[in-house]
């Protein structure tokens, strides 16, 4: 394993991973760990190429993230953890289940989505070609300024942040989502057997254009969940964009409360 920058703090049990989205690092989860460190032992890291955590382009991908994480939990982790991810994320934890199961007591997916379909290597390709046809840094700014309802200075501060993102690593990684996605989504849900919560605010078209959800609307990568992990637990929360973590932290912290401390 890579040696990941990973913030650690308080002591209990379950130990509680956070794992970033795209473009993002550790401090996204900011108010979650000074909710539950209190609390839990809570680990919550940079992906390769990420934050404080260097990496090449050849080495970012979903699969060696979840391989990463993997590998932190049987250093770190001394029980079987909660991993909860945030939308890249989402993906590196449902990966880091798939070669750990015996380490993850449950997981929590937050504001996924689905972003490849049909053959894994010509979606790769073609999300490849579109962000080499602008560049990845007019790429990242158009992604990251609509993941916002209004303008703030934290939204600012998180689009300059993904625009940073080297180039090489921004394009490939990208790439290799939307090929894990088309390639291992629906395996991934399938396999889960641990408690399952999804907290999702928004949902994303074809253009990966994100639009905040209505309280009880439903989408297709949620129908998907429902079809793959029947057991799952969908918390939807409206008026949010999709930093719910940052946005709505206190409704979050409430939902993650809940669930660590449910039979389910």
């Amino acid at each position: 394993m890579a040696r990941m920058f990973t913030l650690a703090a308080g002591a209990g049990t379950p130990p509680v991973v956070f794992v970033h989205g795209f473009a993002c690092d550790h401090t996204d989860w900011r108010a979650q760990i000074e909710a539950f460190a209190p609390r839990h032992a809570v680990l919550a890291c940079d992906l390769r190429g990420h934050g404080r955590t260097p990496g090449e382009a050849a080495d970012c991908s979903i699969e060696t993230y979840g391989a990463d994480l993997a590998a932190l939990l049987a250093e770190r982790a001394t029980a079987p953890a909660v991993l909860v991810g945030h939308s890249m994320g989402c993906r590196v934890v449902l990966e880091a289940y798939r070669r750990a199961r015996e380490r993850v007591a449950r997981l929590v997916l937050v504001d996924a989505s689905r972003l490849g379909s049909g053959d894994p290597d010509e979606a790769a390709e073609a999300m490849r070609a579109a962000i080499d046809f602008v560049g990845f840094p007019a790429f990242a700014e158009a992604l990251f300024a609509q993941m916002f309802l209004r303008p703030s200075p934290t939204a600012a501060r998180i689009v300059e942040r993904a625009k940073r993102l080297p180039p090489a690593v921004g394009a490939a990684l990208f790439a290799s989502m939307v090929r894990w996605d088309a390639a291992r989504m629906d395996e991934a849900l399938g396999a889960v057997r641990v408690p399952l919560m999804v907290i999702q605010s928004t949902t994303m078209g074809p253009d990966r254009k994100r639009v905040a959800l209505r309280a009880g609307e439903t989408t297709p990568w949620l129908e998907l969940v429902r079809s793959r992990v029947p057991h799952a637990r969908v918390e939807t929360l409206a008026g949010v964009g999709h930093f719910p973590q940052i946005e709505a932290a206190a409704r979050v912290n409430a939902l993650l409360d809940e669930f660590l401390g449910s039979d389910a």
